[in-house]
């Protein structure tokens, strides 16, 4: 079978032959349809990332959309190694399969499942959104955090307040559910009004993708502006701008702020699970809109470096 053969470290895939998959007890062969880029599958590449065998060669990807055996459409994640997502076919534990509602088309699922998980994981498992609270995403203009304003409208919140760098994309989300946009290109001191006039008016939900400077004003702010004793649950999902904060303790003690982390580790993988069930079975209904580029899997070595950030590159097989 042809499929994106990650041959040794540090190498982009190739578009090569590979041996086709025996299918080994508990688990289900699947013809793949689509599997889309993301920041893991380009770390488990480079044989960086944490859940890395370390083995070569492998095929990459890590999750993606595909038929079985019986002609029924699933979503899949985390193939059997070293067989991944981006190939013609791959095993995967059958408890890491999930049917794919008829009015969701492949490559959409295969780009909303792992950026729209991060959202939805965190409002349902970890911040446990009420509805009608009031929801700040930091850096809403990235494919992540504009799914995120989009669940938290379908979830519930009653106001949604976004920020990012990107002045046109933060525009564009007032269009997806954003009453509120934020720009984080503006001086500090401008910044900062901004953040405290929203937690003075109430803030329950902080997702962030960003961490660093952004978040640390974020939670400045909360601690001088937001009423006392009312809890903010404070989520922390990316770190694009920065790996580590300066945070003083009296922000801590001054203000009811909730710190958590939302991801893998922090909820059990059959959760993890169930919120991609979810919001998969609500992507149609809840009209969520992903920017993608639909690309052959012959050209993974062209396409391997794209930013998708904004725009997810999804890799379809049949093309």
């Amino acid at each position: 079978m042809k499929a994106a053969l990650v041959k040794v470290p540090g190498t982009l895939p190739v578009y090569a032959d590979f041996t086709e998959p025996a299918v080994a007890e508990g688990a289900v062969r699947i013809k793949v349809a689509a599997a889309a880029l993301s920041h893991v599958t380009k770390s488990r590449a480079s044989g960086k990332h944490y859940s890395s065998s370390g083995t070569f060669p492998f095929v990459a990807g890590v999750d993606g959309t595909g038929t079985l055996e019986d002609g029924s459409r699933v979503y899949f994640v985390f193939p059997e190694a070293p067989f991944g997502a981006m190939a013609e076919y791959c095993v995967v534990n059958q408890a890491r399969c999930i049917p794919l509602p008829a009015a969701l088309d492949d490559a959409t699922a295969a780009a909303i499942a792992i950026p729209g998980m991060s959202s939805w994981a965190a409002f349902v498992e970890r911040a446990r959104l009420v509805k009608g609270e009031t929801v700040l995403i930091n850096g809403a203009t990235g494919a992540s955090g504009r799914l995120a304003v989009q669940v938290a409208k379908y979830l519930g919140a009653s106001k949604v307040i976004a920020t990012g760098r990107h002045a046109q994309s933060l525009q564009s989300l007032q269009k997806i559910g954003a009453d509120v946009t934020i720009s984080l290109a503006q001086d500090k001191d401008a910044l900062e009004g901004e953040f405290r006039a929203q937690f003075k008016e109430g803030v329950d939900v902080v997702l962030d993708y960003l961490w660093g400077e952004s978040a640390e004003q974020l939670l400045a702010s909360a601690a001088g502006a937001a009423p006392e004793t009312v809890p903010i649950r404070f989520v922390q999902i990316g770190a694009i701008s920065g790996p580590t904060i300066t945070l003083p303790g009296a922000a801590l003690r001054s203000t009811a702020i909730e710190l958590m982390g939302s991801g893998i580790g922090s909820i059990p993988m059959p959760r993890i699970l169930d919120a991609i069930k979810q919001l998969l079975n609500a992507a149609a209904p809840g009209g969520f809109q992903i920017a993608t580029n639909q690309v052959p899997l012959s050209e993974v070595e062209q396409h391997w470096t794209d930013d998708e950030s904004r725009e997810r590159t999804v890799f379809m097989t049949g093309s």
